[in-house]
């Protein structure tokens, strides 16, 4: 039987929220980037009460770890932190890039996902994904944050075709033309809670969790200062 774990996501302009328990998936997701902090709770709620459970009947608490907004993380891990110490759940830290792949994955099959996120400042957060035979997915290009055009001189040439996700597609679509491989159109612009569950799952069996006071953000820059919580060093 699959752990029970709740996930949240406010990373990027996509708010999230999805349980799974029992053999269920219990979901919300709304696109509104400036809404965050008045949604998450709310739907936090609903699906616990949906599935009829208290959080501290879990077993533990995702969180969409970034990289994406820089409040939009700070929002989503200050909000899981503060549950998972209320009710005492280990933590799981899930890559926003990767869920984009599971949500390709989910959504059309895809098992080879180049993510591209915009990041500003003429700059994308990008990784490519391969998954692999027991579900779980390999980085084929490890995360970062990076020019386009520096992204194409760095890249190496792959005869299969790679899914496109993400939102740097659009924002950088000439720049990102000239990869040295095949690009197909995907249909995932945001990561989502119900595909961090998904993952979440995976990383619970293995006991890849934390404590509440250990989760931490990944950003990519390191330009940005995180406050840490008391006690942390």
């Amino acid at each position: 039987m699959s752990a029970k774990i709740l996930a949240l996501d406010t990373a990027t302009e996509n708010c999230s929220v999805a349980l799974m328990a029992n053999g269920q998936l219990y979901t919300r997701s709304q696109v509104a980037p400036r809404d965050h902090t008045k949604l998450i709770l709310p739907m936090v709620d609903e699906v616990l009460k949906e599935a009829g459970l208290k959080l501290n009947e879990l077993d533990a608490l995702a969180f969409g770890r970034g990289p994406g907004s820089f409040t939009g993380v700070r929002i989503g891990i200050g909000i899981a932190q503060g549950l998972a110490f209320g009710a005492d759940l280990p933590m799981i830290g899930i890559s926003t890039l990767k869920a984009m792949a599971q949500g390709s994955y989910r959504i059309n099959g895809a098992e080879k996902v180049a993510v591209a996120i915009d990041a500003r400042m003429s700059e994308v957060y990008w990784g490519r994904f391969q998954r692999q035979n027991d579900g779980t997915w390999q980085e084929i290009h490890a995360e970062c944050v990076i020019p386009p055009q520096v992204l194409v001189e760095q890249s190496d040439s792959d005869q299969h075709p790679w899914v496109s996700a993400g939102t740097g597609w659009q924002t950088y679509d000439q720049e990102l033309q000239a990869l040295p491989f095949d690009v197909e159109k995907g249909e995932v612009l945001y990561p989502t809670a119900e595909d961090m569950v998904v993952l979440a799952q995976q990383d619970f069996l293995v006991g890849k969790t934390v404590d509440a006071e250990e989760a931490s953000p990944v950003y990519l820059r390191d330009t940005v200062a995180w406050k840490k919580l008391p006690g942390r060093e």
